[in-house]
């Protein structure tokens, strides 16, 4: 099986720039799979910053929500997917079957020709939202972690840029 592994942490807690160290050290190239889209000045401003602080050796794919087919691809020695929470966002806005979109990328992870590293957002420790969407969402992010981190042999947490590793080793 692949070393698979799950970067959970809050926002700007450090768990991109964590991801990427760890995929850097899996070899010469990697995939990094960006599901963010530029619907603003400052999503545009960050994702600038994204793909500014990697260097040589990366290979950027913008998808917003077929990552399943970035998984399966070879060519790459690590694929890093940032984020499964916009990735999410993006499903949910859409309309998407969100269990269905789980199945298949937890389906896709036993057969990837290179590890995959994914980033998600630990949503639920916070207040409870004021609104059903917000409930609905967070609620959702919670249920995909969960899903992920045992489909995975490698589970990490990031908080004030210090990683925690809370499953594998």
């Amino acid at each position: 099986m692949q070393q698979h592994h799950l970067v959970l942490g809050g926002a700007r807690s450090g768990k991109s720039g964590y991801a990427e160290a760890q995929a850097e050290a899996l070899g010469p190239v990697r995939r990094y799979v960006a599901t963010a889209e530029a619907g603003d000045d400052e999503m545009t401003a960050r994702i600038a910053a994204h793909r500014a602080r990697r260097g040589a050796g990366w290979q950027t794919v913008e998808t917003p929500l077929d990552i399943c087919a970035q998984i399966r691809a070879g060519g790459a020695d690590a694929v890093l997917l940032d984020c499964l929470t916009l990735w999410l966002s993006n499903l949910m806005h859409r309309g998407r079957d969100i269990e269905a979109e789980t199945e298949a990328l937890i389906a896709a992870l036993p057969n990837a020709p290179a590890p995959v590293l994914m980033v998600s957002n630990e949503v639920g420790m916070g207040l409870v939202p004021e609104n059903a969407l917000a409930r609905a969402f967070r609620d959702a992010q919670g249920r995909l972690n969960a899903r992920v981190a045992a489909a995975v042999p490698r589970v990490s947490f990031v908080a004030a840029g210090l990683p925690l590793v809370l499953k594998g080793g």
